[in-house]
């Protein structure tokens, strides 16, 4: 497995050693200890989760004031950029954004640490995205950061004028706004 830190170093790309042939292909998605040993952590993960979305959905930015998940994700159908903002108070990349392209073909996966705020927009027809998480999810405690917050300024590969955006993603807060509630 190759682990490279992003812009956010605690945010980290994983890419699993893929064997492949004319037949196909095999990796191991994911494994505790290899994981462990690559990536320096020690984690627990208490929950598995899949969605499936259309070309041009956006989820998120979604995070938990309490309950915080770290997250490992990948795609298994599809391709999704994928991004993970950094909103823990103090941190020396407070504000800044990593995004990196995740697909059936290229088997990349993120882990995106607790405290982190994440979301990601549909590239393909549609994609099967799954993530493990640290904790479990907490609605009471779920929040969502605009995903067009000017101060962040991400650049997300949308084709045409706003993704396909949930009732509750439409209206997240800026970033600002969390600086005054927390």
């Amino acid at each position: 497995m190759k682990v490279t830190p992003t812009a956010i170093p605690d945010v980290l790309i994983i890419e699993p050693k893929v064997f492949g042939d004319e037949r196909g292909f095999f990796f191991e998605s994911f494994n505790q200890k290899a994981f462990n040993e690559a990536t320096g952590l020690d984690v627990t993960f208490v929950q598995d989760n899949h969605s499936r979305s259309a070309k041009g959905v956006l989820r998120g930015l979604h995070y938990q004031v309490q309950q915080p998940q770290g997250k490992l994700v990948r795609v298994v159908r599809g391709a999704v950029f994928d991004v993970a903002v950094d909103i823990r108070q103090g941190s020396p990349t407070f504000g800044k954004w990593v995004g990196v392209e995740l697909s059936e073909e290229n088997h990349k996966q993120l882990w995106v640490p607790a405290g982190l705020a994440h979301g990601f927009l549909v590239l393909s027809e549609s994609a099967d995205f799954l993530y493990k998480t640290t904790d479990y999810y907490a609605p009471a405690h779920e929040r969502c950061l605009m995903w067009n917050d000017m101060d962040l300024d991400i650049t997300w590969p949308v084709t045409g004028s706003v993704p396909a955006l949930s009732p509750k993603d439409q209206q997240g807060h800026a970033l600002r706004d969390l600086l005054k509630k927390y």
